[in-house]
């Protein structure tokens, strides 16, 4: 299933995936459920980044349940690594508001409301977040990654402008930031989140936070402090240099 870009479309709804045929199938019922409820045209995107299980099944039954507002596409990205899929639902899109979430559901997609109410506000990039007033924790972190996330918002503080959370996969966009911001982003590892945001504060467009109630899914994630902290760092690093190249 490979629908083309829809002009009408108002709000499009990225989904990278990599083998998610266990989880993905409630996520989509659930965004579906709620896209039902907007007073708008939405596309969901998912965004194959090479999935070699049911994944594509499984989004074909999804489709068929989508409401009269909502349709569903999958689309390929050969390009490796969750920023290349999300840069490349972003910009297959021709809708009037863009955005990505996670296929892990740990952030509710009964935030799509308020998000919506944002971007029709003029608002032109909101996303999710954990560090707010208004925001809490369904399932809590762990303590080590709790810990990991302190020292990540300290070392990435200056680079966005001071947004509170980078890291919560649940941010949108108007076109004409999306356009802005994913034709200069490169990264597709840890430090892409940190980059979109990065680069919407060189752009100037103000960043709107929207408190979640956040389900750590510690248990579903291939994230480790300790295998992966490193690498982290050394994005981080070089995508300070690459920012400090540029300005």
């Amino acid at each position: 299933m490979h629908p083309p870009k829809d002009p009408r479309d108002d709000l499009d709804v990225v989904v990278p995936v990599w083998n998610e045929e266990l989880r993905l199938g409630p996520t989509l019922g659930a965004l579906l459920a709620r896209a039902g409820d907007l007073p708008m045209r939405v596309c969901v995107t998912v965004v194959d980044n090479g999935s070699v299980d049911r994944t594509a099944e499984v989004v074909d039954e999804a489709a068929h349940l989508a409401p009269e507002n909502t349709r569903v596409r999958l689309i390929g990205c050969s390009r490796q690594g969750k920023g290349a899929a999300v840069r490349r639902g972003m910009l297959a899109s021709s809708a009037r508001w863009r955005g990505f979430v996670d296929a892990d559901l740990s952030t509710p997609p009964s935030l799509l409301l308020p998000v919506a109410s944002a971007l029709l506000a003029g608002d032109p990039v909101v996303i999710g977040s954990r560090r707010v007033p208004g925001a809490s924790y369904v399932v809590p972190q762990p303590l080590v990654r709790r810990l990991g996330s302190r020292a990540f918002r300290a070392m990435t503080s200056s680079l966005t402008g001071g947004v509170a959370d980078t890291q919560c996969g649940f941010k949108f966009f108007s076109a004409d930031a999306a356009e802005a911001i994913f034709h200069r982003v490169t990264a597709s590892g840890f430090a892409f989140d940190v980059e979109v945001l990065a680069v919407a504060a060189r752009l100037g467009l103000p960043v709107t936070e929207v408190p979640v109630q956040w389900t750590d899914d510690a248990g579903g994630s291939s994230f480790s402090l300790w295998t992966h902290g490193p690498r982290v760092i050394s994005e981080v690093r070089a995508l300070r240099a690459s920012l400090g190249r540029t300005a």
